[in-house]
């Protein structure tokens, strides 16, 4: 059995773009880390982009969360510096919310022993797509670092912990 590393987002806008916070940035070095081990392994890795368009404040998201970011073909839509080159060539999933159901149909029916889930932002797109990993791969140890991991808010980034641990995930 194999391991899957679901790097979640890390794109300039959630670091020090449109929607960047203080302290997206400290998880960059630890993910490179956790890449690299991967690597090392022979395991898998993927990532998401979150993805939007000129149109993203005509969409839910949009009127609940009315800043423009991660529009597709902008700067802060790239893969954040430290993270780019190591994710070149891995398999993506471009998503236009914050779970990505075609990762959870790529999941599904695999054989993996554990899924790790890392990036931003804690408390909305890395939940949403551990929960999506866990209902693909009710089986693997679904796992979140908390150390990978980064929210604007801290108290719900904390909060998210708790949840995750209830619903049988790993937080380390």
């Amino acid at each position: 059995m194999s391991r899957l590393l679901i790097v979640v987002d890390m794109q300039k806008d959630f670091i020090d773009g449109a929607l960047g916070f203080e302290g997206a940035d400290r998880i960059i070095p630890g993910i490179a880390e956790k890449i690299s081990e991967y690597e090392k392994s022979g395991d898998e890795i993927v990532y998401t982009l979150d993805t939007h368009h000129e149109d993203y404040m005509n969409t839910q998201e949009g009127r609940n969360l009315p800043v423009p970011h991660c529009i597709e073909g902008t700067d802060g839509y790239l893969v954040c510096d430290g993270l780019r080159d190591l994710l070149d060539g891995k398999k993506v999933f471009k998503k236009p919310t914050f779970g990505s159901l075609e990762l959870g149909n790529y999941i599904n029916g695999k054989d993996y022993s554990e899924i790790e889930v890392c990036g931003l932002v804690s408390n909305i797109c890395v939940v949403s797509n551990a929960v999506i990993a866990k209902a693909a791969a009710a089986e693997a140890e679904i796992i979140v670092d908390r150390n990978l991991t980064a929210s604007f808010d801290p108290k719900l980034g904390e909060e998210v912990f708790d949840i995750l641990s209830g619903i049988q995930v790993t937080v380390r």
